[in-house]
């Protein structure tokens, strides 16, 4: 599926914004390691799984993407 279709995932309360990641330059998203990929598309940030491109990205405006990181590294998202 060509990046330019690919659908963005909108969240309850979420404005998504109608961007084209057809030109995105994706990205891993933590030093190689892994299948998430980010990309940073007209001050939002882009985030898809990188071994199935075609499905739903998730879309994070600046402050969502802060507090996203910041929980990350706390651990809030880890599986115990």
């Amino acid at each position: 599926m060509a990046d330019s279709t690919m659908p963005q995932q909108a969240r309850p309360g979420q404005d998504l914004p109608d961007l084209d990641l057809a030109g995105a330059d994706w990205r891993p998203g933590s030093q190689g390691v892994g299948d998430v990929q980010i990309a940073f598309v007209e001050g939002f940030v882009a985030m898809r799984n990188g071994r199935r491109p075609g499905a739903p990205s998730v879309v994070f405006g600046p402050a969502e993407w802060r507090a996203f990181v910041a929980n990350a590294r706390e651990g809030e998202f880890d599986l115990t």
